[in-house]
């Protein structure tokens, strides 16, 4: 008992030895990213690497807004991935109420048809969306990428996965209550659904927001470009300023890493319910 209790403990402190070595890979990355964001740039590509620089550069946080349209890049990004993240959840929820709990004749077979498309690239279908749109007139608008991402099949198929979780008992008692279907839809199923919505939140929101090929093909004007195309017309102006480059990479993640921190007990919590059932 005492040697297998002493070998389980040894295998605990493996794996978290193990998993602390795993995130400090992971992290690494950033963390230069960071630290050359206030280098100079002949402190950035050092031999051997300056994990630390001299004297903190903090004044490129200040050029790069001058010498970039930045402040327009992080707007258009943050009003299409609020936008689009917030019809993503609304269409995907509510489909997934009628697939998860209202019956009617072809559901399955329409439902399968429907998270089917999931398995079929964009690029098999992306010129003819674009003749479509620009026949709308939507072409180099910012309605171009919120009429492309408002509907997801995976935001259904998520949502779908954790209303199943849901007893069936708490809708049949609100029908007969004389609720309405979508009485039940607003009032149950969703307050009920935080982590799954949670997780569906996040995930659209970092889709969007490091979305690059979509708005380099309907976002044409300056004035529409997100913080993806604008990285990378600052690239190719100031190839040679390693510094002020990683300053932008740095603005680019960080609205991403500070959701992520704030929602990832709800993040997990979802993903792990909407893998119970189904």
């Amino acid at each position: 008992m005492t040697e297998n209790l002493v070998l389980k403990r040894i295998g605990k402190v493996l794996v978290y030895i193990l998993l602390v070595a795993a995130a400090l890979g992971i992290l690494l990355p950033f963390y230069w990213m960071v630290m050359s964001s206030i280098k100079t740039n002949n402190e950035v590509f050092t031999v051997p690497i300056k994990w630390w620089p001299d004297i903190p550069q903090w004044q490129h946080y200040v050029e790069i807004f001058a010498k970039s349209d930045m402040t327009t890049w992080l707007k258009n990004t943050l009003l299409l991935s609020v936008v689009v993240t917030f019809m993503q959840v609304l269409t995907g929820s509510f489909a997934a109420y009628g697939f998860s709990k209202v019956r009617f004749p072809g559901r399955d077979v329409l439902f399968l048809a429907y998270i089917g498309t999931i398995a079929v690239p964009w690029q098999s279908y992306m010129i003819p969306q674009f003749r479509l749109l620009s026949d709308m007139g939507l072409a180099n608008t910012l309605w171009s990428i919120i009429a492309l991402q408002a509907f997801g099949a995976f935001g259904v198929f998520l949502m779908k996965q954790f209303f199943e979780t849901i007893p069936e008992d708490l809708s049949e008692a609100a029908r007969l209550d004389g609720l309405s279907e979508y009485g039940i839809y607003a009032r149950i199923m969703m307050p009920l659904s935080v982590p799954a919505i949670a997780s569906l939140t996040l995930l659209t929101f970092v889709t969007t927001w490091n979305d690059y090929l979509g708005p380099l093909i309907y976002l044409r004007n300056p004035d529409l470009w997100t913080i993806q195309l604008g990285l990378r017309t600052f690239v190719s102006q100031y190839d040679a300023d390693y510094a002020l480059i990683m300053t932008g990479a740095v603005l680019s993640t960080l609205p991403i890493a500070i959701i992520f921190l704030l929602g990832q007990r709800y993040f997990i919590e979802g993903i792990a319910s909407t893998g119970l059932k189904g």
